[in-house]
């Protein structure tokens, strides 16, 4: 699966949000609703969660330096868990304490036509910033099902956006079904519940995001079908006979570090070895091409002899 940084889709949010809070917060001004005030800092926050996606991505091109050899593309990782640790924060505990004030001390909404004609226009905008993620990401998941992509994709910024899309597309529909119950029933009350739904939704998501890309910092493996590619490729049965132990890393969601202990036949010159360890690199590197650091350690495989049976008592 491709580690697609998915730009277009990071782009086409960052726009919609910025497009989108700037509405929700005259709509506040207007009405006094707080399922907007939340929803717009809910819109605020994303925009500056797209932000620092697109800033972790530049900055994890870098140059591998002497100081860093393995280069900075772990950065990606690093941006993404502030990304769930802003929508956390600033999204969903900023609309709880919001929820629960509009609950405490209710006011019927103002010029309620604002709130409800800029949450339409916010659904649709967000729609096509959702489909737009929705293509890039079915152009790497290939077989995986939706919940499967967010766990297993090393690339953060995809299912980060995905997660954010689906987030803001339900927290407008939480907000219209609370500002249209406050003025269906002229109690502000629904106001408030609505914006506390928000919070909560908000709150999950940003958990969510926050275990996934927490696993990504410490150092996930290769996945599964590509350590078989890797093993596959690594014995060919005559200079490599078997693999002792392998370790796979990703140094960031393009790069791959394989290390490998091999076993090589017991006769073979320096030379020999030499020869089989190049021409195993360049198979892992045809056959997996994240694979860019590898280290093989040759060694003559030892079977480990069978335990001694212990005299009985």
């Amino acid at each position: 699966m491709s580690a697609s940084g998915g730009s277009k889709a990071i782009i086409a949010a960052l726009g919609a949000n910025l497009a989108i809070a700037v509405g929700k917060f005259v709509a506040f001004i207007f009405s006094g609703s707080s399922s907007m005030l939340a929803e717009g800092v809910h819109s605020l926050a994303d925009s500056g969660n797209q932000a620092l996606l697109l800033l972790g991505g530049k900055r994890a091109k870098r140059a591998a330096s002497e100081e860093h050899p393995f280069g900075y593309g772990r950065e990606r990782y690093i941006y993404g868990f502030l990304v769930s640790i802003v929508l956390f924060t600033i999204g969903g505990v900023f609309a709880l304490y919001e929820g629960y004030e509009k609950i405490k001390h209710p006011h019927e909404l103002d010029d309620w036509y604002w709130p409800v004609g800029v949450l339409v226009f916010a659904i649709i905008a967000e729609t096509l910033s959702f489909r737009t993620a929705i293509k890039e990401s079915n152009e790497v998941r290939g077989k995986l099902s939706w919940s499967q992509f967010v766990r297993r994709a090393k690339a953060p910024e995809l299912p980060i956006v995905l997660l954010e899309d689906l987030g803001a597309l339900v927290g407008l529909i939480l907000a219209l079904f609370g500002v249209g119950a406050a003025i269906a029933t002229g109690d502000g009350v629904w106001d408030g519940i609505g914006t506390l739904c928000i919070g909560v939704l908000l709150v999950v998501i940003a958990i969510v995001l926050a275990a996934e890309t927490k696993s990504l910092l410490l150092g996930e493996a290769a996945d599964p079908a590509e350590r078989e590619k890797i093993r596959a490729a690594l014995v060919d049965g005559d200079s490599v006979t078997r693999i002792i132990h392998m370790r796979t890393l990703h140094l960031g969601p393009e790069e791959l570090l394989v290390a490998a202990k091999i076993a090589v036949q017991h006769d073979d010159s320096a030379a020999d070895v030499a020869r089989a360890i190049d021409a195993a690199e360049e198979r892992i590197r045809a056959s997996v091409a994240s694979a860019r650091v590898i280290y093989l350690e040759p060694d003559v495989y030892r079977p480990e002899p069978a335990s001694a049976p212990t005299a009985e008592a």
